[in-house]
């Protein structure tokens, strides 16, 4: 792999030669067959990379580190506060359970190319059935554990899995969620019909079983033989990853094995820094893109130590949460969402709880998901006197799109930047008749094809929608969705998505700009910025405030300043003169803001609840906040 001295040089590389570049970061891979050809454009746009080579996720992922000396490292660590548990499994012990685990699959029927639907809470097993799917050359679809029975149902009939994977519970805070009634629900509402259902069972739930249909996971291994790797084409797909869809039909991200295992592996040392042994935190839930790549894939194929953690920065049992895993487990790299980070500083503002742990073994904060605005950047900086490190990406890539490079140089940050492109992403600011921008001039986010290693090669059984989705909306580039700009430093600003940038009397206005100015209020704990429809002027910001725990300032001059503060820094022309204090905004369970769905709301029309909602009951607390403004009354489609 290329050693370079500057950011600027591997990324100059890496456009001018992406051949040679990658070729080079796919030789720390293992290959039962080389490559015949590094990047494969004879298909235009549909690109390949490493066409001819064959390989094994699995086998890069831990057999190759307990043959090479790592066989008694930890691979991971589980650390569960809702079920008082702290387990630690080897490579060596790890390889065992994967093996045996695709063993009880392959007696199941499962082969090369079939598919299988994985429904699990955050528990080791969750890694085994993705990494037995691997080793089979089976295509994994994970759902995030607890969805929705209708909208778990129409992965089933996309996927159609030979075999679902589920548990009998997952657990959230102190509330138990039995999975199995959702998942007999799921097969009852889909057309497709898995042949078999493998259910880990939990103490903490009990569960009925189909029978002839399901099997416990116990007795599945009690009778399994090991499973040996089933060498696969670089191209073949890893698995089929679901991101939601304009349509409400949501889009089957496909991911290769081969430029998947070559890129992840790259990042793990040159964007976040670590090296094999380290241990590595993603705090996010194996259903994310974040989950497959830095729970599971980049750190075991890395040689790190990932940890399994299921529980919350705050409530599991206190905001000191993260920080006793950090000191406990000798983190030394933490990637999780802003939002994590806005829930700790909204109840231990003054970081009380840090001061109770160790964490001199750690390093650096990366966050991503969500834009990370400059008050939560600077809060966290401050309080942990480490790099505190935006990064942009998103499903479809599987990695970072914009970043900063720990493992070649650190570059300076700037607050509310995810600051340069990373290596392979050739990033352009376009208008909306594909005309290229100067810098500090707002757009569309658009990547020049082709996209690096890794990203997606197309959809789940459906090149149409990927063609429509992602590249014809600007022909040569890669449509990423979101509007930002470029510095004349070429630092990257994300401001939101396309559809958060609203129209006030003519004058295109980000709501991510206003939201900046409002966060920096030390009352706020967090907020977010909707268009709402106006007659007069089209649409007209509205101001969504969580207040800190313990703010006993008036609420209505908290708005007024708030309204001063929109005014004094973005100007009269935002028109900003509504703000609703709120006790808490919708998220998802990954910890996105629901903006559309509270847009919906404010404009009084019928909204869908989304799947991946945290709490429902939010939405209503919302629309309650509005009216007392003069908005709302929106109402859920039945």
């Amino acid at each position: 792999m290329g050693c370079y001295s500057s950011y600027q040089e591997a990324f100059r590389r890496s456009l001018e030669d992406p051949e040679g570049f990658w070729g080079e970061a796919a030789e720390k891979i293992d290959w039962y067959q080389k490559w015949d050809k590094v990047l494969d454009d004879s298909n235009k746009p549909f690109y390949r990379w490493f066409t001819g080579g064959v390989l094994n996720t699995c086998y890069n992922c831990i057999d190759r580190h307990v043959e090479q000396g790592r066989a008694d490292q930890y691979a991971i660590i589980y650390d569960s506060p809702v079920t008082d548990t702290i387990q630690k499994i080897t490579y060596a012990e790890f390889l065992e359970q994967v093996k045996i685990f695709a063993g009880g699959l392959a007696s199941l029927g499962v082969t090369k190319g079939d598919t299988v639907v994985i429904y699990m809470p955050m528990v080791p097993q969750a890694l085994v059935a993705m990494l037995a799917c691997a080793r089979l050359g089976a295509i994994h679809s994970v759902v995030f554990g607890g969805f929705a029975p209708k909208e778990l149902a129409v992965r089933i009939d996309d996927a159609k899995p030979k075999v679902i994977i589920s548990a009998t519970c997952g657990i959230e805070v102190k509330k138990i969620i039995p999975y199995k009634p959702l998942l007999d629900r799921a097969i009852e509402l889909a057309s497709h019909k898995p042949e078999r259902c493998v259910i880990l069972k939990r103490p903490q739930a009990e569960a009925e079983l189909t029978p002839g249909r399901d099997i416990w996971w116990d007795e599945l291994v009690a009778g399994a033989s090991p499973a040996e790797c089933v060498p696969v084409a670089a191209t073949d797909p890893l698995y089929i990853l679901y991101t939601s869809g304009t349509t409400g039909i949501p889009k089957g991200i496909v991911r290769d094995n081969g430029g998947h295992a070559v890129a992840l592996y790259w990042t793990m040392k040159h964007i976040y820094g670590v090296e094999p042994g380290d241990v590595y935190w993603a705090a996010s839930d194996v259903g994310w893109v974040v989950g497959h790549s830095y729970i599971v894939y980049g750190p075991l194929l890395y040689g790190n130590t990932t940890i399994v953690y299921e529980g919350k920065p705050v409530g599991t049992p206190d905001p000191g949460a993260f920080w006793r895993v950090i000191s406990q487990h000798k983190v030394k790299v933490l990637f999780t969402a802003p939002t994590a980070f806005r829930a700790i500083k909204r109840e231990d503002a003054e970081g009380a709880y840090l001061k109770k742990y160790d964490l001199s073994h750690f390093e650096a904060l990366f966050l991503a998901g969500e834009r990370t605005d400059p008050d939560t950047y600077h809060w966290a900086s401050q309080l942990l006197q480490r790099p505190v490190i935006d990064h942009w990406w998103q499903t479809e890539t599987a990695w970072a799109i914009a970043g900063n490079f720990r493992g070649i140089e650190l570059l300076p940050i700037k607050p509310g930047s995810a600051t340069k492109p990373s290596p392979g992403y050739d990033v352009r600011i376009v208008d909306n008749d594909n005309r290229e921008l100067g810098p500090n001039q707002p757009g569309v986010v658009v990547v020049k094809l082709p996209l690096p290693p890794a990203t997606l090669p197309t959809l789940w059984q459906n090149d149409q929608r990927f063609l429509e989705s992602y590249l014809k909306p600007f022909p040569g580039y890669y449509f990423t969705g979101d509007e930002g700009y470029m510095d004349e430093d070429g630092y990257v600003y994300i401001m939101g998505r396309v559809d958060d940038v609203i129209n006030v009397a003519g004058h295109r206005l980000s709501t991510g700009a206003m939201e900046e100015v409002i966060a920096t209020h030390p009352a706020v704990a967090e907020c977010a910025v909707i268009g709402a429809a106006d007659d007069f002027k089209g649409q007209l910001p509205v101001g969504l405030v969580v207040l800190k725990a313990g703010v006993d300032q008036d609420p209505e001059e908290i708005k007024k300043e708030l309204i001063q503060m929109v005014r004094d820094q973005i100007g009269p022309i935002a028109s900003f003169k509504s703000v609703a204090i709120v006790a808490r905004l919708p998220k998802t369970r990954s910890g996105k803001i629901l903006r559309g769905t509270m847009r919906k709301i404010a404009d009084g029309e019928q909204y869908s609840i989304p799947s991946t909602i945290d709490d429902p009951a939010t939405l209503e607390e919302i629309n309650q906040a509005l009216q007392t403004i003069g908005y709302g009354g929106g109402r859920p489609k039945q």
